[in-house]
């Protein structure tokens, strides 16, 4: 069988399962070969497919998110390793790169709250050379893979990962303060039906925030003043439905909000800025 002729196969194979058949195929394909999905499509398709697709094509055919089958995931143009146990990047949240970038002209220091993967505070060090950065997260495995990631980009910055949970009694105490802090929260409501890619695979203790998902931003946003330096920003990725309480929170603590929205229209962030 050619490559062109597994592709169509597994496209049909993944059709019962996937909205995006075609392309995950394609990229799976790409995967197996050791290629990039435009050069396997324009110069392998009448190769002999790859021993091992069809292993590949079956655990998404099971629902596993394509990016820990491959192991990466693309986000804001830089490629980030991804590993079970630790939420993948979302386009979505670049979102918050664009609002950082526009909201802060002077970034020195910048503080990733639950950094999982990463790619939030690597993306903003790599498009500010100068500006140092911490990252902190309960899990081990997000440490771990944060690091990685941070070493294969090689960047000229200081950074550190920090394994910290914000439910423990003074984590914020000897952190310093910070131009931007940057987090991307759980706020899935736990009674929220999830497809089986995100609920089946990826960390509950990323995606779920109580009853209503706003848990961790009652415990965060409180958190704010110790840790923004003077004229400091802060810039929470929000559910599409949580504009309104967030910013109620925000405003209990002392922070006016700016809400962004995601390149489909939905509310997505909301810049915290301490209220004169």
């Amino acid at each position: 069988m050619t490559v062109g002729e597994a592709l169509r196969a597994a496209a049909d194979h993944l059709s019962a399962t996937s909205d995006s058949a075609r392309l995950d195929a394609e990229l799976l394909m790409a995967h197996a070969l050791d290629c990039s999905r435009s050069d396997m499509l324009l110069r392998h398709q009448r190769d002999p497919a790859p021993v091992g697709f069809e292993a590949l094509v079956d655990r998404r055919a099971r629902h596993e998110p394509i990016a820990y089958i491959t192991g990466e995931q693309e986000f804001y143009g830089r490629c980030f390793a991804v590993r079970p146990g630790v939420l993948i990047p979302r386009g979505d949240s670049e979102t918050l790169v664009r609002a950082a970038l526009e909201s802060c002209s002077s970034l020195r220091r910048v503080l990733d709250l639950g950094t999982g993967s990463g790619a939030l505070l690597l993306t903003l060090l790599s498009e500010r050379p100068a500006a140092a950065g911490v990252g902190i997260d309960a899990s081990s495995r997000a440490i771990e893979t944060a690091t990685e990631n941070a070493r294969a980009l090689d960047l000229a910055n200081d950074w550190r990962f920090e394994r910290r949970s914000w439910l423990d009694h003074g984590w914020q105490d000897d952190l310093g303060r910070f131009d931007l802090v940057v987090c991307n929260p759980p706020y899935v409501e736990a009674d929220a039906l999830l497809d089986a890619d995100v609920h089946d695979y990826e960390p509950g203790e990323a995606l779920f925030a109580g009853p209503e998902g706003l848990d961790d931003y009652r415990v965060l946003i409180p958190k704010l003043p110790e840790l923004l330096a003077e004229n400091g920003v802060a810039i929470f990725e929000i559910g599409h439905q949580q504009a309104e309480s967030v910013a109620q929170i925000a405003s209990e603590a002392g922070f006016s909000s700016e809400l962004r929205r995601d390149l489909a229209g939905r509310p997505r962030a909301l810049i915290l800025r301490p209220k004169p």
